[in-house]
């Protein structure tokens, strides 16, 4: 027995190993079960709303570095006239000298095609009833590259680039969608002093939560104020006609495990803080019957990439990365999952689906709560730009189905946007809940080698033209991550994928 047994975990640890060399070879050089039939869906689908996600927009204040003195001269009104003027001549060659220096491998969204992103927007989700940004708003190594424009600079007039950048994109998303309510929450990048770096009750968040909240209902935007210049996070009503249902907008840059203080230091009672306010806005749903919607930029669960290129022993007994610097959040989400309806994330830019399940536990014992995430229109991956059209149920709030459109090219340029697929036809499922998700991923698990029409069909949408050979040669290991989103319990499954 017990050389079987060693035999076994030598099968396992040589096989995981194998898989963290190939992922990060490949990773490198690549840079209805309910029974509904679909006519049903379709006519359960007349009686919904629409609904827009978005996500990491990732929006290019340098693409022209000629302009961008002029932009942090000019008040907003002026900047997309700036910005629509013609390129300088060597605007190639000087922003491919500051991506090289700040270390960037390709674009994030240049102004053309923020511009071809918000009128295809607007054109797919026209009569949106509200519209769902995830975070990200601002580009990548945002501090480096205005550093190489600006060697002088000082930390107020940076602040203030940040700011109006920030305030750029989410005066755009109100432009594109006039009179509709737009929820916006901050990712990673979003922050005035640098990547995963933000204070808690800063003058940064006290004054971009001016901005996000401008539209909102006056009974709900005096909370929603307080509690995003103290952490970026908020509660408020969806809109009419969705009934008795809220979105929590959370601000998770304080949860990963990155974060740290505007002065590097560890801030762990800014998290906790948050974390207390969200158990206390569940359990007033809970007790008010209401349906929940939660909205964060980073995933609970495992970050296979990071795992996979730290070569982590996995099935050594190593921890595999996650995305956070704990499993709260996600035991947390998944206890309520009696009144969380659907929960948003986005950051890894590609279209991904999770489950978030109960431990056995609490209220939601015999539930768990369904996570979708949205792709970015940021190309910066190699990825066409791409966003969700979502259809939900009034009554329910409740997500029944959803179309990905996706960009012809990456610069938006002359860009034909064109539906990439539907979730109800590509997946034969009645709905995105929690039921529906949890089946979804069973029939990847008895697939291994993704021959079924899911699996195929998940991974060619996974990225809109771009890694699906990779995650297809890793499908098993990718599979254990969308439903085991402690370390135990992805060791467990992948583990015993490998042998």
């Amino acid at each position: 027995m017990k050389r079987n047994f060693a035999a076994s975990n030598l099968r396992a640890f040589v096989n995981w190993n194998l898989t963290l060399a190939c992922f990060c070879f490949f990773a490198c050089v690549a840079f209805s079960e309910s029974g509904e039939p679909i006519a049903t869906t379709q006519a359960r689908a007349n009686a919904t709303v629409p609904v827009l996600l978005v996500s990491d927009i990732h929006f290019e204040p340098f693409w022209d570095p000629a302009k961008v003195p002029q932009l942090a001269a000019a008040p907003l009104s002026q900047w997309n006239d700036l910005l629509a003027a013609p390129p300088s001549p060597d605007r190639a060659q000087r922003f491919a000298a500051i991506e090289q220096r700040c270390g960037v491998r390709g674009a994030d969204t240049a102004f053309p095609l923020l511009r071809s992103s918000l009128a295809a927007m607007s054109k797919a989700a026209a009569g949106a009833s509200f519209v769902i940004m995830s975070g990200d708003l601002i580009s990548h190594a945002f501090p480096c590259k205005y550093s190489a424009l600006f060697p002088h600079s000082t930390e107020d007039a940076y602040r203030s680039f940040v700011e109006k950048t920030v305030d750029y994109v989410i005066e755009e998303l109100y432009g594109a969608f006039p009179g509709v309510p737009v929820y916006v929450a901050m990712g990673n990048n979003d922050s005035d002093c640098g990547d995963y770096r933000l204070d808690a009750h800063g003058e940064f968040l006290s004054i971009t939560g001016k901005e996000v909240t401008r539209n909102f209902p006056a009974a709900d935007r005096e909370g929603a104020l307080a509690t995003f210049a103290a952490g970026g996070y908020y509660s408020v009503r969806l809109p009419a006609p969705i009934g008795n249902a809220r979105l929590l907008v959370l601000n998770d840059i304080f949860m990963a495990k990155n974060y740290s203080s505007c002065g590097g230091q560890s801030d762990p009672r800014a998290a906790e803080e948050q974390m207390e306010w969200l158990g206390r806005q569940l359990a007033e749903a809970r007790a008010n019957k209401q349906k929940i919607w939660v909205m964060g930029h980073i995933p609970p669960g495992i970050d296979l990439y990071a795992t996979a290129r730290k070569w982590v022993d996995v099935c050594g007994g190593e921890k595999p990365d996650l995305f956070l610097s704990s499993e709260k959040l996600a035991d947390v989400l998944a206890e309520s999952g009696d009144v969380i309806e659907l929960a948003i994330f986005a950051h890894t830019h590609m279209d991904e689906l999770r489950l978030l399940k109960s431990d056995g536990q609490g209220p939601a014992a015999d539930r768990s709560v369904a996570v979708k995430m949205v792709p970015s229109i940021s190309p910066i991956h190699g990825n066409r730009p791409a966003f969700i059209v979502a259809q939900v149920d009034p009554s329910s709030a409740a997500l029944l189905d959803y179309k990905v459109f996706a960009a012809s090219n990456l610069t938006g340029v002359g860009a034909a946007w064109q539906e990439e697929y539907d979730f109800a036809r590509s997946f034969g499922q009645h709905a995105f809940s929690s039921s529906s998700v949890k089946s979804l991923i069973a029939r990847f698990a008895a697939d291994p080698h993704a021959t079924a029409d899911a699996s195929r069909n998940y991974i060619e949408d996974f990225s809109a033209g771009y890694l699906s050979p990779v995650l297809a040669a890793f499908w098993p290991q990718y599979v254990c991550t969308l439903s085991n989103d402690s370390a135990q319990a992805f060791r467990s499954c992948v583990c015993s994928t490998a042998q």
